[in-house]
């Protein structure tokens, strides 16, 4: 595959890469980790599930021009991934993202998906963009609603309180 340019995303503290068969081991060890990916929605993968979800990561960046980005530091270690991607239940293109926990509570989460956002809506013109968190998620409500994300509704899966959040292009701030 190709990789655009235009799907490199920068930050000041990361590199932001779209996914290629060269992360599987990274992907591999970030998906099976309980810590990291227990609260994403399928919770944790087996090796099998993640290459699976690897291809049609690739396939997404052809056939839309968005799908999941590998997260490393500038100095090049992996911290996880943030996406976009089409939610099986039809609500739309979701911004997701998961980190290592030892990654976390410095704002690298909320810095990945704000470029991740912006992109969505200035670079794949995608107009809405939502999100989808559970109730005990506290740390990715708190980066949802940091990077500008409303919560407009709520929904019950597998015994869970889910909080759906939008960005609309028409209602960010220019």
């Amino acid at each position: 595959m190709n990789v655009s340019s235009a799907w490199v995303l920068e930050t000041a503290r990361l590199r932001m890469t779209p996914v290629g068969y060269w992360d599987l081991p990274d992907l591999t060890r970030l998906k099976a980790n309980p810590r990291a990916y227990a609260l994403m929605m399928g919770g944790v993968r087996s090796p099998i599930q993640t290459a699976e979800e690897l291809a049609q990561n690739i396939r997404d960046w052809g056939q839309y021009g968005y799908g999941m980005w590998a997260v490393r530091a500038k100095r090049g270690k992996f911290l996880g991934m943030t996406a976009l991607m089409h939610r099986p239940d039809g609500r739309g293109v979701a911004l997701r993202f998961a980190f290592y926990p030892e990654a976390r509570g410095v704002g690298l989460a909320r810095e990945a998906a704000l470029a991740a956002l912006i992109y969505a809506h200035d670079t794949a013109g995608l107009d809405c963009v939502v999100a989808v968190a559970r109730e005990d998620n506290i740390g990715s409500r708190q980066v949802l609603s940091s990077i500008g994300m409303s919560r407009i509704s709520e929904f019950q899966r597998d015994g869970n309180l889910l909080f759906v959040y939008q960005s609309t292009k028409a209602g960010r701030a220019e």
